[in-house]
């Protein structure tokens, strides 16, 4: 028999071994349940943030609904039909709907914008050429606007089957891959342009790919990311820029009556008109400036240059005025807000002349520029005669470009609006999703939201 004391160690030994086993499973058993514990914690953290950017999601979807709001409010409530609302009157930049924010992206029409800050406001969508009216020239003067281009775009909307030169037909659309046919209609979207024969991506979108009118620090890169782009510090913002299908304006008088047309012969409406407004000499005085023979008029300018009105008398009588009987005028430009590119497009403008209307119209007020008279000082007679027909001060379908964001910067989304007020009442008429374009509002406000996120980190 062992000893006694030989059996003790070997039992406290045994015993010993077993603790360390039960200890070594405790242990794994206790970092198997912090194991899971963590993993289930870090999965509330995710679904806490998941929850989170829904929640901001939601409140600058309801932030752009707000917007929308807000526009129709404004454009309803606009001191004169047809004009363009003061950006002093309303909020653009920054607008608060309780946790969420939401910004109108618009376009700087002065000299001194800055390159990489964005404009704020709604834009005049009769400051655009309107490609269902534009002559051939008039879009060959485009910026980089290539003649097959052009050409391909009169084909495109108008009605016959006839080829113009440089321009494609059905034929043409038949043979490439997948086939179609020419749509032989007016344009509904100017997106649609990229159906076009000749319409390449870069000609079209430019290297604006967000397109907020600003070069963001990828457009102005060269090839280190998408877009290819020049890097020569310049924004070439794409024909989208200056295009539209939207424009038109109501053949009537604010009140609703209707215009007088000055090319009707003979005219007693237009005689008594004169005499009402500036008293039986002065009407008469300028019945006789006029002559005779006004079928030949092409536009109302064209008439205020014949009648050696002067300015102010012209002002009381221009919205009483027309060439035409038509319910609408469509694609005419608002040369009070109409950029330096697309009024060069204009039969006898160009870039020289279009220079000229842009610096003359800075330094005139907001009355001077309730008619066109104030073009004579920057063109002469013929090219006020050439350009006439294409003129307007007036507009009535404004394009709201609106970015949200959530609480603390997040939840970002954008939703492009055109309305149109042409009927009496603000109505959109389009509306799209521009989220997936990215980051319109600029390194700026962006970094304003980084610092707020890792102070709350903090």
């Amino acid at each position: 028999m062992k000893p006694a004391c030989e059996i003790f160690h070997t039992f406290c030994s045994t015993r010993r071994a077993r603790r360390g086993t039960v200890l070594i499973v405790v242990m794994w058993i206790i970092l198997g349940l912090v194991s899971v514990t963590l993993f289930f914690c870090d999965a509330m953290v995710l679904e806490y943030r998941a929850s989170d950017n829904t929640t901001a999601g939601l409140e600058a979807e309801h932030a752009i609904e707000g917007a929308r709001r807000y526009i129709s409010f404004v454009l309803g409530n606009l001191e004169e039909s047809g004009s363009m609302p003061d950006i002093e009157n309303y909020e653009a930049e920054k607008v608060s709907i309780g946790d969420a924010s939401f910004w109108i992206i618009g376009r700087c029409l002065e000299e001194e914008c800055s390159d990489i800050t964005p404009a704020f406001g709604l834009v005049d969508e009769a400051s655009k050429l309107n490609l269902n009216t534009a002559t051939l020239e008039m879009l060959e003067g485009l910026p980089a606007m290539t003649n097959e281009l052009a050409a391909s775009i009169i084909d495109w909307r108008d009605t016959d089957m006839d080829l113009t030169p440089n321009g494609a037909e059905s034929q043409n659309y038949l043979m490439r891959d997948p086939p179609y046919n020419c749509k032989d209609g007016p344009f509904e979207t100017v997106d649609e342009l990229r159906l076009v024969m000749g319409a390449e991506w870069d000609l079209i979108y430019g290297e604006d790919t967000n397109r907020n009118g600003i070069l963001d620090p990828n457009e102005d890169d060269g090839d280190q990311s998408f877009p290819q782009d020049n890097g020569d510090g310049k924004l070439d913002p794409g024909l989208v820029e200056y295009l539209t299908v939207y424009s038109r304006e109501p053949n009537t008088r604010a009140d609703g009556s209707r215009r007088i047309n000055i090319r009707n012969t003979p005219n007693p409406d237009l005689s008594r008109l004169l005499r009402e407004t500036f008293g039986e000499q002065r009407g008469e005085q300028i019945e006789r400036g006029v002559g005779q023979g006004l079928q030949d008029v092409r536009s109302v300018l064209e008439y205020y240059i014949r009648s050696r009105m002067t300015p102010d008398e012209f002002s009381k009588i221009q919205d009483a005025l027309t060439v035409s009987n038509d319910q609408y005028l469509e694609g005419r430009i608002n040369v009070n807000t109409a950029s330096a590119e697309v009024l060069a497009c204009l039969p006898g403008v160009g870039e020289e002349f279009a220079r000229k209307l842009v610096d003359t119209r800075m330094q005139k007020s907001t009355e001077d520029l309730k008619t066109v008279s104030w073009v004579t000082e920057a063109l002469d007679t013929e090219r006020c005669i050439q350009a006439g027909p294409y003129l307007t001060t007036k507009t009535y379908q404004y394009s709201a470009d609106v970015a949200a964001l959530g609480h603390l910067g997040r939840g970002f989304r954008r939703t492009l609006f055109i309305f149109d007020t042409s009927s009496g009442q603000p109505a959109i008429i389009y509306r799209r999703d521009l989220t997936r374009l990215g980051w319109p509002l600029g390194s700026a406000i962006r970094n304003e939201f980084d610092v707020v996120t890792e102070e709350r980190k903090s």
